[in-house]
C-alpha cells in the first residue's frame, strides 16, 4: 500500500541577504508590498524586515513596467498585500537572483504523514510530495516520518533496506519515493 506524505509550508521563508543597518543576514517577508507609479512606469517592492534590527529592505518585483504591460489581478493583489502572492513572489528564481537573496526554510514547513498507522508495517512504500520548493533533506524527511534517528536512516541506506529511485543524499526540493524493508 502506497502512503503519501507531503512537506507543506507553514509561513513564508526567512530571506538571507545583509541588512545595511546591523549587518544581520537574516529577513523575514510579512507579505506587504510597495507599488510606487512614475507616469506610466510602475515600480513595485515587497517589504523584508531585517530579524535583528527590524530595518526595512525592498526586493524588487516589478521595474520600471509600463502600466498596461501588468495585469490588472496582479496589481490588485500587490495592493491588498496578498500572502499568496508574496509566496508566490519569493519562490520565483528570477526575483531571486535579481536581489541577490537566498531562502532559508528552517522551521518554516512541516510533515503531513496522513497518522502513524505505517510505523508497524515491514514495508514501507512512500510517496512525498512537495507543496512549494522547499530544498529538505530526504534523510531528514524519512526520519521525521518513520520517527527514526538520521543516523539510523543512513544506515538503512547503507544495508540495501532503503530504496529509491532518487539520490538520497543532499538535498531535494521536488516528489520523491522510497521503500523502506525491515
Amino acid at each position: 500500500m502506497l502512503n503519501n506524505w507531503a512537506v507543506v509550508p507553514t509561513c513564508l521563508p526567512l530571506v538571507r541577504r545583509r541588512c545595511h543597518a546591523c549587518a544581520s543576514e537574516r529577513f523575514r517577508a510579512n507579505g506587504k508590498f510597495r507599488v510606487n507609479a512614475n507616469h506610466k512606469l510602475l515600480d513595485a517592492w515587497l517589504l523584508v524586515l531585517c530579524t535583528a534590527c527590524g530595518d526595512t529592505a525592498k526586493l524588487t518585483v516589478l521595474e520600471r513596467m509600463n502600466v498596461r504591460s501588468v495585469r490588472p489581478e496582479l496589481l490588485d493583489r500587490m495592493h491588498d498585500n496578498d500572502p499568496g502572492l508574496a509566496a508566490e513572489v519569493l519562490q520565483d528564481p528570477v526575483m531571486r537572483r535579481r536581489n541577490r537573496i537566498a531562502l532559508d526554510w528552517d522551521d518554516a514547513w512541516r510533515l503531513d504523514t496522513g497518522g502513524s498507522d505505517h510505523l508497524g508495517r515491514e514495508v514501507i512504500d512512500v510517496a512525498v510530495r512537495f507543496a512549494a520548493q522547499i530544498p529538505v533533506r530526504p534523510v531528514r524527511v524519512i526520519a521525521e516520518g518513520c520517527g527514526l534517528s538520521r543516523a539510523e536512516v543512513e544506515r538503512l541506506i547503507a544495508d540495501g533496506k532503503l530504496v529509491s529511485p532518487v539520490r538520497l543524499g543532499g538535498k531535494l526540493s521536488g516528489d520523491f519515493t522510497f521503500m523502506l524493508k525491515r
